[in-house]
């Protein structure tokens, strides 16, 4: 119905121009159109069925009305769509950017941080699983050793012990001594005897009881400084012996030592290894929810693009029917003046 009227309305306002103009020439131009045509003809037959010209009037008059309208609800409803778009523009704008910043700080967390944390708890670990291999390799060569030389520990360990109490009766002796008689310088003499006895000739100890004994023979014991001399000289060997059983158990305290080490350096491990557990955990927590955020970026990008181009063509969309409804408005408008001050009951198609 609109569509007719709209025709008739357009024909009016040829008509009108025809009446101002030269009527055939714009009925020419009408002709030369299948739209012209039919505006024609229309004109034709309101003229022909001479109808009341106030009906047209109000028809027309309706169509504006309708024409306005429709045009106010296209403006409102562009308007309302436009703040819904620029509001979504920016919320999407302001998604992306969170998305970039939280993908940067986490990346930058990574490559400055985790990254360079978890290659030093490694070399770490490394390191100390290197110096525990060391150590095994120490511990296996003393065990070696102590298997090796056990039979000879053992026995200079008793050698020791044996001369240790020779030594004891020795002293015991000599303070016993104050005018010696001739058995008992023999007897202090067989004690120092005995002693060597218990010495092998390859001990490191065996010199300093040569010596001894070369320092006890045929001395007049009722010197007080050659039993001086002789004591002090008992007394020396005395303290040397500790120290060369100090020697001896070196093997044993140094495999102790070399366990203690290793179950040092093996809690160093554990340590260090719970240590990077945790920072791998926090790698793969960091990666996944910085993969995420990039998926989000890329996910709202897509998502702006796509708004853009629909509100793109929304737009096209609304400015060609504004102007639709706007043309229509003023040929509406245009004739509605026609219709009112022009007779076109003499249109012929």
């Amino acid at each position: 119905m609109k569509s007719i009227i709209l025709i008739a309305l357009i024909a009016v306002a040829f008509t009108a121009r025809v009446q101002e103009r030269n009527m055939a020439k714009v009925q020419a131009d009408l002709a030369k159109s299948t739209y012209g045509k039919a505006l024609l003809h229309l004109v034709e037959l309101h003229s022909m069925a001479g109808g009341p010209v106030q009906e047209l009037i109000d028809a027309i008059e309706e169509l504006i009305n309708d024409l306005e309208e429709e045009l106010e609800d296209l403006e409102f409803n562009f308007k309302v769509r436009t703040n819904e778009h620029n509001a979504l523009v920016v919320g999407l704008e302001q998604d992306i950017q969170d998305a970039v910043i939280d993908v940067n700080n986490t990346q930058d967390t990574l490559d400055n941080l985790l990254y360079p944390r978890r290659a030093q708890i490694q070399s770490k670990i490394d390191s100390v699983i290197g110096y525990q291999e060391d150590n095994r390799k120490n511990y296996d060569e003393a065990i070696l050793v102590r298997e090796q030389e056990h039979e000879a520990f053992e026995a200079q360990v008793a050698e020791l012990n044996d001369a240790t109490a020779s030594v004891d009766d020795a002293l015991a002796l000599l303070a016993s001594l104050t005018n010696p008689s001739l058995l008992q310088i023999r007897r202090f003499q067989n004690t120092l005897k005995n002693i060597e006895n218990k010495i092998r000739s390859r001990s490191r100890m065996a010199p300093m009881i040569k010596a001894l004994i070369n320092l006890a023979s045929n001395q007049n014991f009722s010197n007080q400084d050659v039993l001086k001399n002789i004591v002090d000289a008992l007394n020396e060997f005395r303290n040397a012996v500790p120290k060369k059983l100090k020697t001896l158990l070196i093997t044993k305290l140094t495999l102790n030592q070399l366990d203690e080490e290793y179950s040092e350096f093996q809690r160093q491990i554990n340590r260090a290894t719970v240590d990077l557990t945790a920072t791998n955990e926090k790698i793969d927590s960091l990666t996944e929810f910085r993969d995420q955020r990039a998926a989000d970026q890329k996910q709202y990008t897509a998502e702006l693009e796509l708004e853009n181009n629909t509100y793109a063509e929304e737009t096209d969309i609304y400015t060609n029917t504004k102007n639709e409804f706007t043309r229509e408005l003023g040929v509406s408008e245009q004739a509605l003046a026609l219709v009112q001050s022009v007779d076109f009951s003499n249109i012929k198609v």
